[in-house]
C-alpha cells in the first residue's frame, strides 16, 4: 500500500497570503472626506489664486467673462476683475446658485462641491493675490 505525505505548508502558506492581503492603509480623509463637508479627496490646504482659483477660472469661467467677452460687465480673467466681484458679494452667490443671484454657469450644472470648497477656502483667508 502507498502512503501519500501530504503537507501542509501550501495550505498555510495560501492562508497567510490572504490573510496579509487583508491589511493595507485607510487614509481617513480619502475615505470620509474633509471633516465637516463629506467631500472626498478634496485638498483645501493651499489654495492659492495663480495654483487653484485661475485654473477653475479658466476651465469654467474665462470663455464667457473675459475682457473681449465681458458677458453682463463680469471680468474674470484677472485677478482684480474677480476682486471686484467678491467684494461686491455676487461672486459666491452665483456660483453656489443661491436665490437672487443668476446662476453660473448659465447650463446650470454647478461646480463641483471640490472646487466650490477651494473658492471659498480662498475667500475666507482673504482671496489674496497669491
Amino acid at each position: 500500500m502507498k502512503k501519500y505525505c501530504f503537507s501542509y505548508f501550501p495550505l498555510i502558506f495560501f492562508v497567510l497570503i490572504i490573510i496579509v492581503s487583508g491589511c493595507y492603509y485607510d487614509n481617513e480623509e480619502y475615505l470620509y472626506g474633509d471633516p465637516g463637508t463629506g467631500v472626498v479627496g478634496c485638498d483645501t490646504l493651499n489654495v492659492t489664486y495663480s495654483g487653484t482659483i485661475a485654473p477653475i477660472l479658466s476651465t469654467h469661467c474665462i470663455g464667457c467673462h473675459n475682457q473681449n467677452i465681458p458677458n453682463a460687465g463680469v471680468i474674470l480673467n484677472n485677478y482684480n476683475g474677480l476682486k471686484t466681484q467678491i467684494d461686491n458679494g455676487r461672486f459666491w452667490g452665483a456660483i453656489n446658485h443661491q436665490n437672487g443671484f443668476a446662476i453660473m454657469p448659465p447650463s446650470g450644472i454647478k461646480l463641483s462641491n471640490c472646487n466650490l470648497l477651494k473658492i471659498q477656502k480662498w475667500i475666507d483667508d482673504g482671496a489674496l493675490n497669491n
